[in-house]
């Protein structure tokens, strides 16, 4: 067996820094420099691993290539104790040449992308959902964070939290609505409103689960006061990330009949089907319907940022043309059906000094659309 040859500390410490003090096994990231300080010497503490062994009888070892890569710095990979065992001892043959070179790829590229983003680039966390202590997805803020950049990265560690209250009533009764309504004004205006104003919060990011009226709110209160992101969870694959898998969403806007001359209606249908009869039967047949529906609905439809952009424009220019129709004044009864993200985009596109009050409704076993919650400034709530 030929000499082991040390690695010297320039490459060492190359390593080091290409992969941030971070073990380079995927799905592991241990921090390793809280070990490497202390001088642990236990399982957990960083080695550097050969991709190609140091010599011809280790594994992935080859007579001509082993000597020659064993100080090269793309053959070497930083690990904590537990994998290095793994690809060298106790898995070796499930750890051929291109997995390791995939893994350490993907791990350096993943810290040169969030390293590489500037200052200007930082987002606060904002989430907002129904127990967010036991929503797994809006929990894991591994896959919150992993999901911002690379045009954002994470502000701060902390997220900012608007969770739903536990209450006694149950979403069929006005009292849940109402409650849930004030209590996230309120939440908002303690956690959010005044940092926006001390300029401490510049970016949000935001990543939110919770029943549509309720995101059509958050989206208010978020306006345009500061600039924001909104995410979008999908459930296949169950992920926050941009998926851009399938094709532009295709959106129509519908108008109503001249002779509909009763309540002004929006049916918003990008998450599914939604049909008049429905509407009717709350507002009478006399109900002027437009609508800005998705072809092919459904409830992962939302894929990529552009739809969300295509989104609001087309309702800021439907919100534009009813005002011109039926007038400033006129109240909106809002039927959604949508995709979270474009809820939150619903109430961010409603201009409170231009737009007239939006009347939401929620979809409710055995009951179909109930009006639960109302959008206005508070002069359209003076004049109520």
């Amino acid at each position: 067996m030929a000499a082991r040859l040390s690695v010297p500390q320039k490459v060492q410490s190359a390593l080091w820094a290409r992969a941030a003090g971070r073990c380079q096994y995927r799905g592991c990231n241990r921090d390793l420099v809280g070990d490497l300080v202390a001088g642990r010497r236990d399982p957990l503490f960083g080695f550097i691993a050969h991709i190609v062994a140091q010599t011809a009888d280790g594994p992935r070892g080859d007579p001509v290539r082993s000597p020659a890569l064993c100080r090269d710095l793309e053959n070497l990979m930083l690990m904590c104790g537990v994998h290095h065992k793994l690809i060298d001892l106790d898995a070796a043959a499930d750890h051929p040449e291109d997995v390791l070179l995939a893994m350490k790829a993907e791990h350096e590229e993943r810290i040169a992308l969030v390293a590489g983003i500037d200052r200007e680039r930082a987002s606060h966390v904002l989430r907002f959902g129904a127990s967010i202590g036991s929503n797994e997805a809006l929990v894991s803020t591994q896959a919150i964070f992993a999901a911002m950049p690379p045009d954002h990265h994470p502000a701060s560690h902390q997220t900012i939290d608007l969770e739903l209250i536990g209450h006694a009533a149950s979403d069929a009764e006005p009292a849940y609505w109402a409650e849930q309504q004030a209590n996230l004004q309120r939440n908002f205006a303690a956690r959010v409103s005044g940092r926006i104003e001390r300029q401490d919060i510049r970016h949000l990011s935001v990543f939110a689960l919770a029943p549509q009226p309720l995101l059509i709110e958050l989206g208010r209160l978020l306006c345009d006061i500061v600039p924001a992101v909104v995410h979008q969870r999908h459930r296949e694959p169950p992920s926050w990330d941009w998926q851009r898998d399938c094709s532009p969403i295709a959106y129509a806007v519908g108008e109503p009949a001249p002779d509909k001359t009763g309540p002004v209606a929006l049916k918003l249908a990008v998450s599914a089907t939604i049909t008049d009869d429905r509407l009717t039967a709350v507002l009478g047949d006399k109900a002027a319907i437009w609508s800005l529906m998705a072809q092919g609905a459904h409830n992962d439809i939302v894929r990529c940022p552009e739809d969300q952009e295509t989104y609001r424009k087309m309702l800021r220019r439907l919100f534009d043309l009813i005002k011109a129709v039926h007038g400033p004044g006129v109240p909106i009864h809002v039927f959604p059906a949508l995709p979270a993200s474009l809820a939150v985009e619903t109430g961010r596109v409603w201009m409170p000094k231009a737009d007239p009050e939006l009347a939401i409704y929620d979809q409710q076993p055995g009951r179909g659309f109930v009006r639960v919650m109302t959008i206005a400034t508070d002069s359209q709530n003076l004049g109520r």
